[in-house]
């Protein structure tokens, strides 16, 4: 007879009577044990490790001991998961699917001792998938009901539990102030008040030898702790009789990091405040720093980090997207740069990449800054332009609509004039028009300001039509190394600003040769004019790009040359005397 290994899994949500001697986790598993006592005759037998998640909720399959458990089942350790029911496994229909396909890839199957159905059967998985849904569906409303419990009571000044903040402990549902630690509190403060920056507060702190709360572990903590080093180390020691690793039973009792220390003076608890979300409320606790001081350093922070940003980065110039573009999975992508010489490089790149994580599942976008904004830009011109007729609402009024074309007119006149128009004042379409920017692979869907929008057509904003406020753009992605270049599809050219530069520059050198000035002689009038440098080898790179054919040259100024036509690889590449050579080296890069 074949030997069935069987495992018990037990979980409570809460963390609530797990130190009892008896208690939940114990009664499940007693339940199991007896079940699979009653199947002997089936050739069951039951191991001996216990797999038991306390205070883990079951709407995450990310629970340290489940995934023990799994790690065992993968390494054919375990034949059959044994539960009391179904929702102690999961209370999620599609983690459940997920775990499902992962015991049939490893021939492996589950069975809940209070809960008897067969899933070989069509009435059998539609009875499994309703108590799923049921559970699921429980989880969701109790979760709804806590969390407007939660609010109507922050709205009241009750504290609700969580991580007590340094300064306080908790006193039932209010906080009592610690005065040692309150004193450190009042310290950061008046420090930070001094010297108006976080790093020099972090020096000070640190020279003072002043470090933040030790707390003590809770036993569940602990256990989860343990249990997720021992994990680690099995998976990457792949020795038998290695020795389990260690873990602490108490955290902090560090120095004050830089962050730390900007979420103590952001922290509206010390002002005697409660916040929910977005919103703040008068606490019952007593304030650690007087509220009208505490909003004094509120506006020195937003103060000194716009200050920094801009003398650093340049927020008007470095980050003008900043907050508003987003990825696939909905994460921000975040303003960087890089420096090469003197000039500064600007992008947007994927957070997980500046905070060094990967990940399978994550997009790595890493962005020219400039490039992207420019385009974005364009798109939502062309967008407006094309679709003058749908802006306004439908029963508007002449007058409006009037007013409407001239606006649009005075933008296409702009344009004309100069294709690059950046700058961003009232009654133009600029970056403040931006609402949201969410990229994804092969499009670009942007949601517009409704009343930026109606500011820069002089409009009421009710006036304009909402159906035009989102669209989406297709784009072509070149990968050049880590670097993504985005090529729009539906903006008005492909106009290339240094490459432009580049041809003209080298016609005004070609000029100056005809005219009889040696190369020496046209470097020292650059240097006077622009008071910038130039060399000899630079001046007989560019003047190649004076030899261009006529209808090449055309394409440049026009914006409809092919992308990876660009001034770095004509510059770079050995470039074709004949015209006609140079036309089929332009055919090959469309």
């Amino acid at each position: 007879m074949r030997k069935i290994r069987c495992a018990i899994y037990t979980r409570k949500s809460s963390e609530e009577g797990l130190d009892q001697d008896f208690n939940s986790l114990d009664a499940q598993r007693e339940a199991c044990a007896a079940y699979i006592a009653s199947q002997k005759h089936e050739g069951w037998i039951l191991l001996a490790d216990h797999y038991d998640d306390g205070g883990i909720s079951g709407g995450t399959i990310n629970r340290p001991a489940l995934q023990r458990l799994l790690l065992d089942i993968d390494e054919g350790l375990v034949d059959q998961i044994i539960v009391y029911k179904i929702d102690r496994l999961t209370r999620s229909l599609s983690d459940f699917a997920k775990l499902v396909d992962h015991l049939d890839a490893a021939e492996a199957s589950f069975v809940s001792v209070t809960q008897s159905f067969n899933t070989s059967t069509s009435m059998g998985r539609l009875t499994l998938n309703v108590l799923l849904s049921f559970a699921q569906f429980e989880r969701e409303v109790t979760a709804e009901r806590i969390r407007d419990k939660i609010a109507a009571s922050k709205q009241k000044g009750l504290w609700m539990g969580g991580s007590v903040p340094i300064g306080y402990i908790a006193n039932g549902r209010t906080l009592k102030i610690y005065d040692e630690e309150a004193r450190k509190i009042e310290l950061i403060c008046s420090l930070y008040q001094r010297h108006h920056n976080i790093r020099f507060v972090k020096e000070e702190l640190d020279r003072m030898k002043i470090y933040s709360r030790e707390r003590s572990l809770s036993k569940n903590q602990y256990k989860s702790n343990t249990e997720n080093k021992s994990q680690r180390q099995c998976q990457n020691n792949k020795q038998e009789n290695s020795k389990p690793i260690g873990s602490q039973t108490s955290t902090g009792k560090l120095p004050f990091s830089r962050g730390h220390i900007h979420f103590i003076l952001t922290n509206p608890i010390y002002a005697g405040r409660i916040r929910h979300k977005d919103m703040t409320f008068d606490g019952q606790h007593q304030c650690i720093i007087d509220p009208c001081l505490w909003d004094q350093v509120q506006a020195q922070l937003q103060g000194h980090a716009r200050k920094k940003r801009d003398r650093k980065t340049g927020l008007v110039d470095g980050s003008k997207l900043q907050g508003k573009l987003f990825d696939e999975n909905g994460a921000s992508l975040t303003p960087s740069h890089s420096k090469k010489g003197k000039r500064r490089y600007r992008y947007y790149v994927s957070h997980h990449l500046i905070a060094s994580t990967k990940s399978a599942n994550r997009s790595n976008w890493r962005v020219p800054a400039k490039r992207l904004e420019d385009e974005i830009l364009a798109a939502i011109t062309n967008h407006l332009i094309r679709n003058q007729a749908r802006i306004l609402i439908d029963n508007t009024s002449v007058e409006n609509i009037k007013k409407l074309s001239d606006k649009i007119q005075e933008i296409k006149t702009t344009l004309c004039k100069n294709k690059n128009v950046q700058k961003q004042t009232t009654n133009s379409i600029g970056f403040n028009c931006i609402h949201r920017v969410d990229i994804k692979p092969g499009s670009a869907q942007i949601k517009l300001n409704e009343s930026e929008i109606a500011i820069v057509f002089s409009m009421a904003p009710e006036l304009i039509n909402d159906n035009i406020l989102t669209f989406s753009v297709p784009f072509q992605v070149k990968k050049r190394g880590v670097e993504t270049k985005f090529i729009f599809c539906n903006t008005t050219s492909n106009h290339d600003e240094i490459l432009v530069k580049n041809v003209a520059q080298a016609h005004y050198f070609l000029d100056q040769l005809k005219s009889g000035m040696s190369v020496h002689q046209i470097i020292s009038s650059y240097r006077r004019k622009t008071k910038k440098e130039l060399t000899a080898k630079r001046v007989t790179l560019l003047i190649k790009l004076a030899c261009l054919a006529p209808d090449i040259t055309d394409m440049i100024l026009q914006g409809i040359q092919p992308n990876d036509l660009t001034s770095a690889r004509l510059l770079k590449s050995s470039l074709p005397l004949a015209w006609s050579d140079q036309r089929e080296m332009v055919a090959n890069l469309s």
